[in-house]
Formats: C-alpha cells, sequence, structure tokens
C-alpha cells in the first residue's frame, strides 16, 4: 500500500482499522492478526489497491492480444481464446470466447497474477462454468437459455435465488411475533423500505418476475402477522381483513400508508453502451485546459 498511497492519512486510517479487532457475540474484543474481518468496510478499500494488478495484467492481453475485431478473429483461427476480465471489489469474473481448457488456463494465470500479492483464489468459490449452465455475479444469476417463443438463444440477467432468498428473509425477520406491538402503518413502512432498496439494484435486469414473488410472499407474511397481532380479539377472516386492512382490493393500507412492495420499481433493461458512458473522474479536454 505503501508503494501505491502516498497519502500518510489514508494510511494511518488503514492501520488503524486492522488493528482495531472484532466485537464478539459475547461483547469482548479480540484482536486480528491477520487479514480483515468479513464484511468490514476496508475490504473493498484492500481489494481495490491489491487487484489493480490484475486489472493491469489483464488490460495489457486485451489491448496487446486482442485490441481489435481482427485480432479476435484471428486468434479464432488459431484455435485460441479471447477472453475479458469484469471485476468489482473482490469479486471478478473472467469471460471466454473459446474451449473449457482457455478457461482453466486462464484461472492457473489468475492465480499466479495473484501470488505474489500474497492473495490466493478460494476454491468454494471459483467456478469453470458454461455460460449455458449460468453463474452468480454480484448478486445476478447470468446464464443463457433459449428465449420464449423462439429458437433464439439469449443471455438473461436475473435475481440470484440467493439474493432473493436474502429478501425474503429480512421480510420474515420484520414480520416476526417480536415486531407485534407496532403499527400496521409503522410495518408496511419498513417493508416497503426493504423491498423497494433491494428492487432498485436489480431493476436494470430480467426481475420483474422476481418482484412478484417477493411480494407475493411479502404479503402472505403480512396476513400471517396481523392474524397474530389480533388473535384472541375478533376472528379475522377473509372478508374482516379485507374491509378493515385493504384498500382497492387486497392491497394493505393504514394511517396513508399502503404496501407497493417490489414491484412499485420499474424495470428498466440495462442497455449496453460500451466505452461511451462518461466517467464523472475523466476531465474533459476543456476542463484540462482551464485546469492547466
Amino acid at each position: 500500500m505503501r508503494r501505491r498511497i502516498k497519502d500518510k492519512r489514508v494510511l494511518r486510517l488503514v492501520r488503524a482499522f486492522l488493528k482495531a479487532g472484532v466485537m464478539t457475540t459475547s461483547g469482548d474484543r479480540e484482536d486480528t492478526l491477520t487479514g480483515t474481518p468479513q464484511g468490514g468496510i476496508l475490504s473493498p478499500l484492500l481489494a481495490n489497491i491489491a487487484l489493480s494488478a490484475l486489472d493491469d495484467h489483464f488490460d495489457r492481453q486485451r489491448r496487446d492480444l486482442m485490441g481489435s475485431d481482427q485480432q479476435r478473429a484471428q486468434r479464432k483461427r488459431k484455435g485460441l481464446g479471447n477472453y475479458k476480465l469484469v471485476r468489482y471489489a473482490d469479486d471478478f469474473v473472467v469471460m471466454v470466447s473459446g474451449q473449457r481448457g482457455h478457461a482453466e488456463a486462464l484461472r492457473e494465470e489468475v492465480a499466479a497474477v495473484l501470488a505474489p500479492l500474497g492473495l490466493r483464489l478460494s476454491p468454494e468459490k471459483t467456478r469453470v462454468v458454461h455460460i449455458d449452465e449460468g453463474f452468480d455475479f454480484l448478486g445476478f444469476h447470468i446464464r443463457r437459455r433459449r428465449k420464449r417463443g423462439s429458437q433464439k438463444q439469449c443471455v438473461y440477467t436475473t435475481p440470484s435465488r440467493k439474493a432473493v432468498q436474502t429478501a425474503k428473509d429480512k421480510v420474515r425477520w420484520k414480520t416476526r411475533r417480536s415486531t407485534l406491538h407496532l403499527s400496521l402503518a409503522e410495518l408496511l413502512t419498513s417493508v416497503n423500505q426493504t423491498l423497494r432498496g433491494w428492487a432498485n439494484y436489480f431493476r436494470h435486469g430480467v426481475s420483474s418476475r422476481a418482484f412478484h414473488h417477493l411480494d407475493q410472499h411479502a404479503w402472505w407474511r403480512v396476513v400471517g402477522w396481523l392474524r397474530a397481532k389480533y388473535k384472541g380479539k375478533t376472528r379475522l377472516g377473509w372478508k374482516e381483513l379485507r374491509r378493515r386492512f385493504c384498500y382497492q382490493g387486497w392491497r394493505f393500507a393504514s394511517e396513508g400508508v399502503v404496501f407497493t412492495g417490489a414491484s412499485s420499481v420499474k424495470v428498466i433493461r440495462y442497455r449496453y453502451r460500451g466505452s461511451t458512458i462518461k466517467s464523472p473522474w475523466t476531465p474533459t479536454p476543456a476542463a484540462a485546459a482551464i485546469s492547466g
């Protein structure tokens, strides 16, 4: 880090994070001798600094060997694979156009680049898969399959099962019996915030079906929560439930708060724009001339 970062204040802050230790479930403090605590905010920063060496390695190969359509076509005729690295913090995927052997060789190449940095690939999380099998990346499941109603093969990006289950667990946690002291309006506000935040992240994929599935799960959890809250006071049948707690059909509402769920977030499919996406950190020629 000292070779890459010259700001001593940042280095002192990183050192303080590394020496801070962790708090156990019993409330005691334990020192961290190596590594960073799982889920700590320091881990993405260190990963971006360390794995920039991996970015440089693959970017250099991409420019020198696969920088044009002609170069990629020539490599394909020679039986070589074309590849590209996509990375976010410590999570990355190498996409390969070629054979399984090309992908396995690249896995060894990645391991060789990381070794001098003191890093190694996780055997449990590192896999070589075909695009038709699909893989998970940043909460999305990316897989090629036949488009419904045609023979065309398309790559679909959907919320992964793990991501959907995580959202369902959050809803289940918010509607547990220990929250029965809340009003229905408070519960709906909390559930709406969770589902809307989750859906905003996944709205650029093929997510409508996952949104509706999650809303259905949340709706039934609220039904169970209401029946548990008013158990013994009155018989809360379907007619009574709809009369007292629903608005415009079977949509829950209370004190002006309406259950909107994940489906209230509009799905806007991502449009590939290549390298034409403007970066706020890259100065324009005019701005560079003025600052000079």
